[in-house]
């Protein structure tokens, strides 16, 4: 079988939450570079336009800006709906759209931690099943539909920084698609997550300009993740040779879950 074959994704309609920035632009990327159909999604309707242009623009796949404020269910819905109308099915869910918030334990804000869990889990749960009648068309017994689910190595471990609901969110959304393959994958769809070290990202870009030189230093392989890192695993995930991985948390980090920090942050 040769490459083109066991790894392509052209033609495949994917969408991707938070895929104007950071790691879903990353993702995103890679998808359209490779000729498949993305529809990336962020809250900043004139983001998400001029990403999808830019994308688009560079080829050989397109890219179709669906904005939408996954916070509350009834844009989860909209955004399902959406899809729906325009494709009728789905090949690629990734779930990738997330929040943190950082203080320390004793002043953390309820409605911080609400937020985050909010995000990061319930509506990927929400997201999934608005979207499995469009998955489950678009799927079949040798090239099932796939969810993915953005995770983090901080999932995995305690983290340097106070950020509390974070990690324990990734914990848990790394148990929840274990639980979604456990009980979904007889409709011929994969669940699966990627758990990301560091990379560039707003999310990350004050850790990084603050303690860039430490997290780099704590990484095996002496460097944050590169876009081709992150895209290529989920286009992996994506292709006939992933088809049966199913149920799995892989890590994309350079072995940063090896080598944990020993100075507080």
């Amino acid at each position: 079988m040769d490459l083109n074959s066991l790894f392509g994704v052209k033609d495949k309609i994917v969408l991707v939450t938070g895929g104007s920035r950071g790691i879903g632009l990353m993702i995103a990327t890679g998808f359209v570079a490779n000729g498949a159909k993305v529809y990336v999604s962020s809250r900043n309707k004139d983001v998400c336009d001029k990403v999808a242009k830019e994308l688009s623009d560079k080829g050989p796949g397109k890219a179709f800006s669906v904005p939408a404020d996954l916070q509350h269910l009834n844009e989860v819905k909209k955004l399902a709906n959406e899809i729906e109308k325009r494709e009728g099915k789905l090949h690629v869910l990734i779930n990738n759209a997330g929040a943190n918030w950082g203080a320390p334990f004793a002043s953390y804000p309820d409605e911080a931690f609400e937020k985050v869990m909010n995000l990061n889990v319930k509506r990927v749960f929400s997201l999934t099943q608005a979207c499995l009648p469009l998955l489950e068309k678009a799927a079949s017994p040798k090239d099932p539909a796939r969810v993915i689910n953005i995770g983090s190595v901080d999932g995995m471990r305690v983290p340097f920084l106070e950020t509390y609901a974070y990690p324990a969110s990734k914990a848990a959304l790394h148990h929840l698609t274990r639980i979604m393959a456990g009980h979904l994958s007889d409709r011929h769809i994969t669940f699966n997550n990627i758990a990301p070290g560091p990379y560039e990202s707003k999310m990350m870009a004050k850790t990084l300009k603050d303690f860039g030189e430490i997290i780099r230093s704590s990484v095996p392989l002496g460097r944050i993740g590169a876009p081709e890192d992150i895209s290529g695993t989920a286009i992996y995930l994506s292709s006939k040779a992933g088809a049966f991985t199913n149920g799995a948390t892989i890590l994309v980090d350079g072995g940063s879950f090896t080598k944990p920090l020993n100075s507080k942050l």
